[in-house]
């Protein structure tokens, strides 16, 4: 569904523009209502239309709550998930406390991620992305089956 690479800026109010080509998708599948979350391994934040996020937010809550790690993603995913509407101009806010955790600056990058989008700092992206290219993949082992079975 969501696919690519785009580079926005966040106004004095915390607002990105959705790219066009995003917007109308979001429109007709969730009527611009969106759900803005952080990213539990990385400090990005993850932004699912509304029917996605239901899902998702469903299978993590009939998790057992006894478990501590279940526990932990509850709380970081659910605790932290924000209504977003795409208003009449296709922005969307990205609330402060996001905004924090994400360490997002003026410059963000999306990056669609199919079913979902991520959003992440300029400079924070560029240095991710270049450290994963530069890493070697030492042992093949350590791949899942499913990756490997996957010919590019």
């Amino acid at each position: 569904m969501f696919r690519g690479v785009s580079e926005l800026s966040l106004d004095n109010k915390g607002r990105i523009a959705i790219p066009a080509r995003y917007r109308d998708q979001l429109m007709q599948y969730s009527q611009g209502h969106c759900i803005i979350t952080i990213d539990t391994d990385e400090s990005c934040l993850l932004i699912y239309p509304l029917p996605e996020w239901e899902k998702i937010e469903q299978q993590i809550e009939k998790l057992p709550s006894f478990n501590r790690q279940v526990r932990r993603v509850q709380r970081l995913l659910i605790g932290h998930a924000t209504d977003s509407v795409i208003d009449n101009h296709g922005r969307m806010l990205i609330p402060p406390p996001l905004r924090d955790f994400a360490k997002l600056q003026k410059e963000v990058v999306l990056i669609g991620q199919g079913r979902k989008f991520e959003l992440w700092d300029e400079n924070m992206w560029k240095n991710c992305r270049d450290q994963w290219l530069q890493e070697d993949i030492k042992d093949m082992q350590e791949l899942p089956a499913s990756l490997l079975s996957i010919s590019l």
